[in-house]
């Protein structure tokens, strides 16, 4: 297992991480949080504002397509009767 060290950059502490473990792209913005004594990183997911921002930009579609609606036969239940 790889060890590295903590150094100061600037107010904030920092570490170096190894480039076995390093991400292919350095400019991936990167999560942290606290779990324990342990440092979990990893890569930051897009806010669900972000993810809805990008769905507004899709194009529109022409038109929507109308179905005819499934009709979907009754079942016999499996014996278990949830009345009581």
């Amino acid at each position: 297992m790889p060890v590295t060290r903590v150094f100061r950059s600037g107010n904030s502490q920092a570490v170096r991480i190894p480039a076995e473990l390093a991400y292919d792209d350095p400019t991936l913005e990167l999560s942290i949080h606290r779990q324990g004594d342990m440092l979990v990183i990893y890569p930051a997911r897009p806010s669900l504002r972000d993810m809805v921002d990008a769905l507004r930009k899709m194009p529109k579609p022409p038109e929507i397509e109308q179905r005819e609606p499934i009709e979907v036969p009754e079942r016999e239940g499996n014996g278990a009767d949830i009345s009581d």
